[in-house]
C-alpha cells in the first residue's frame, strides 16, 4: 500500500468508463481523494498535477474501482466460508465487495465493527434471510428451514443499517425446496418487499437432496415458482450454473423465463465460484441471454486458504469444493466472460456501473466521472494463448488475459500481491 498526501496522475491508460461513456488513451489526476480531471494529454490537466506522483499506465486498462458483487467475507465468523476482505478486495485489484448472505439480523454489528469499519476495501452487505446467515457455508441444512427466518428481525435490521445493507439474500436451491418447499423463500421475498431491498436469489443446488422418494421434486419447476414472486430490481444468481434447477432444464434447453427475466425488471449476475460451467454459459448465452453482473463467488471451500482449526474439511454439497482452479479471483472471472466472447465494454460495465446500479450505491462508486471518490482498478490487458478449466473439466483458451496490476481505494494504493490471485497456465 502506498498513501501519499500528492496528487495522482495516472499516465495514458486506456480508460474505460461506461458510466461517462469514456473508452479511450488518457490521463486521470486524482486530488484529495477524488478524481479531479481525465482527459487526453494533450488538453494539459492543471497546473497543479505538475507536482504529483505520476504513474505510467501505458498498455494497462484503467476501469472504475470494480465492484464483486458476489463475496463471502465475513472471516472467522462463517468459519471456513469466509475469506479476508482485503485479500479478496484491494489486494486483489477490487474496491468494493458485497457480501452476500454471511451475516443476518443476529450477526450483523460484528460485521460491521469487525469486518466492513476496519477493512480498507469499501463493503457492503446483502443481509441474510435466515438468523444464521451464512455460517460454515450453509453447512447445515436444517438450520435454513421455515422456522429459522424472521422477516420482522431482519426487515428490522436490514432498516436500521441503510449504509451497509444494500439488500437480501436468499436460496432457490433443488435441496431446500425438497425439504420444505417454497415457505422459506416466499419469506425471503417478504422481506425485500417490506424494506425495498433487492433480493438476491440463488439458483442451482446447494443442499444434498434428502434421498427419500416423498422428498422427489422436479427442478424444472423452481425458476417458474420463483420468479413469480420477485419484484423489479430482484436478482438470479448463477446462471452458468451446471446444477439442475436453474436456467437450464434437464434436457439442457433454456427455461422461457429465463429469457422473459429482463422484460420484468429482474437482473442477471453470474455469481461464478465453483458451481460455473462454461459448456451452461455456451448454453445460456447463445439463448441471447446476457447477464447484468458479475460475482466472483469466493469462499473457503473453493480456494486454497488456510482454515480455522476444527472447521470441517469438506462441505457436504461436494460440488461447493473447487475440483479444478483453485485461485481466482473477481478478474479472472473478467476473463472468463471474455473467453466466451463477451465484448470488454460490456465485461467492463458488468463488474463497474451495473454492479453499482444492483446495489444502488449512488455515491459515485463504478464510475470515473470527476468529483466521484477515486476508486481505481487498473488491469494488465496480456495477448496470448492460456488454458481456463472449471469444475467439470471443460477447458477454454483465452487469447486475451486480465490481471490485476493495483487499485487506487479512496486515492491510497494497494498492490495486487493476494495469495488467491491465479498463475495463467499457457496453452
Amino acid at each position: 500500500m502506498t498513501a501519499s498526501n500528492r496528487d495522482i496522475v495516472l499516465r495514458q491508460g486506456r480508460v474505460i468508463d461506461p458510466d461517462a461513456g469514456i473508452d479511450a488513451v488518457c490521463d486521470v489526476w486524482i486530488r484529495n481523494g477524488r478524481i479531479a480531471a481525465v482527459g487526453d494529454s494533450s488538453l494539459a490537466l492543471p497546473a497543479e498535477a505538475a507536482v504529483a506522483d505520476v504513474i505510467d499506465c501505458r498498455g494497462k486498462l484503467v476501469l472504475p474501482g470494480l465492484i464483486d458483487t458476489h463475496a463471502h467475507v465475513y472471516q472467522y465468523v462463517t468459519g471456513r466460508f469466509g475469506l479476508n476482505a482485503d485479500m479478496c478486495g484491494v489486494h486483489s485489484g477490487v474496491t468494493t465487495l458485497i457480501d452476500q448472505g454471511g451475516a443476518s439480523c443476529m450477526t450483523l454489528p460484528g460485521f460491521r465493527h469487525y469486518v466492513a469499519e476496519p477493512a480498507s476495501s469499501r463493503i457492503h452487505a446483502f443481509l441474510s434471510a435466515y438468523l444464521v446467515g451464512g455460517l460454515e457455508g450453509h453447512y447445515y441444512a436444517e438450520l435454513y428451514r421455515p422456522e429459522c427466518v424472521d422477516v420482522d428481525a431482519t426487515v428490522k435490521a436490514a432498516l436500521a443499517n441503510a449504509d451497509l445493507v444494500r439488500g437480501i439474500k436468499a436460496h432457490a436451491e433443488l435441496g431446500g425446496f425438497a425439504r420444505w418447499g417454497i415457505e422459506v423463500m416466499r419469506a425471503s421475498a417478504e422481506i425485500g418487499r417490506q424494506t425495498g431491498l433487492p433480493v438476491y436469489v440463488h439458483f442451482g443446488q446447494l443442499w444434498p437432496m434428502p434421498g427419500h422418494p416423498a422428498h422427489e421434486i422436479d427442478p424444472d419447476t423452481i425458476l417458474e415458482q420463483v420468479v413469480d414472486m420477485l419484484k423489479p430490481g430482484d436478482v438470479l444468481a448463477h446462471p452458468f450454473s451446471r446444477h439442475p434447477g436453474g436456467f437450464v432444464n434437464r434436457d439442457g434447453t433454456v427455461h422461457p423465463l429465463a429469457r422473459e427475466a429482463a422484460a420484468r425488471g429482474l437482473k442477471i449476475d453470474v455469481g461464478h465460484g465453483s458451481h460455473f460451467s462454461y459448456r451452461m454459459a455456451r448454453t445460456v448465452l447463445e439463448a441471447g441471454i446476457v447477464p447484468d453482473t458479475l460475482g466472483a463467488d469466493m469462499h473457503g471451500y473453493n480456494t486454497h486458504v488456510p482454515a480455522p482449526a476444527g472447521t470441517p474439511a469438506e462441505h457436504p454439497d461436494q460440488d461447493h469444493m473447487f475440483l479444478g482452479r483453485v485461485r481466482f479471483s473477481l478478474v479472472s472471472a473478467m476473463t472468463s466472460m471474455l473467453a466466451l466472447g463477451l465484448p470488454l465494454d460490456h465485461v467492463v460495465r458488468m463488474a463497474t456501473v451495473n454492479a453499482a446500479r444492483m446495489a444502488g450505491l449512488t455515491d459515485g462508486a463504478g464510475t470515473l466521472r470527476v468529483g466521484a471518490e477515486a476508486n481505481v482498478s487498473v488491469l494488465e490487458d496480456l495477448r496470448g494463448r492460456w488454458v481456463l478449466a472449471d469444475n467439470e473439466g471443460t477447458q477454454v483458451v483465452a487469447e486475451r488475459m486480465l490481471e490485476p496490476a493495483f487499485c487506487l481505494r479512496a486515492g491510497r494504493r494497494f498492490d495486487a500481491a493476494a495469495p488467491i490471485l491465479p498463475v495463467a497456465q499457457v496453452a
